[in-house]
């Protein structure tokens, strides 16, 4: 009696979530995609690297964790955000040394920048933000989806279980009317 209870755990632990998943895999797939993700919220090219290689090692650490609630690639591109936030609040309170020539380059820079230029942008910003406020709510989960999160267009398609043509033409017309709130 008590082998068979020791069976039907056992039965039970090779079953959940966590154990039906081939990670290696789920890295290589999404690889390419969870750097890009990395690299738009985070601009060094060596903390991109960090920050990927730490998202494995925190995804094999904690995949015990994985309860199967979402899909397994979602599930990496969160612990990815986690440590995104960390590595910026830990920014914070880093010092850095910069050299003169860095200081220089710097100042070169900021001499070459148009106030006037900063002020359109600024307001051109202003109305795309105020355009968005007026799209439809799908239209705009729709662009929240493909801008924040950095998921194809096929994806966001299946999360909202609608045609991919629909997710073309919605966006098309959404970006048609933020360009004219733009050039307004």
């Amino acid at each position: 009696m008590e082998t068979t209870a020791l069976k039907q755990l056992d039965v039970c632990q090779v079953h959940t979530p966590a154990n039906t998943v081939d990670w290696e895999q789920v890295f290589r797939l999404h690889g390419k995609r969870l750097q890009n993700f990395i690299r738009k919220r985070v601009s060094n090219r060596e903390d991109v690297e960090d920050l990927q290689q730490m998202t494995y090692l925190e995804v094999l650490k904690n995949r015990e964790k994985f309860a199967g609630a979402s899909r397994p690639e979602t599930w990496v591109f969160g612990i990815a955000l986690n440590l995104v936030r960390n590595h910026f609040k830990q920014a914070r309170y880093r010092i850095v040394d910069i050299s003169d020539e860095v200081l220089e380059a710097v100042e070169v820079m900021s001499t070459d920048i148009d106030p006037s230029r900063i002020t359109e942008c600024d307001h051109a910003l202003d109305r795309a933000l105020a355009a968005s406020a007026h799209l439809p709510e799908d239209t705009r989960k729709m662009l929240v989806m493909l801008l924040d999160a950095d998921i194809s267009y096929q994806d966001i398609a299946t999360q909202l279980n609608i045609p991919i043509g629909t997710v073309r033409s919605r966006l098309s017309r959404a970006r048609g009317y933020l360009r004219q709130a733009v050039d307004a």
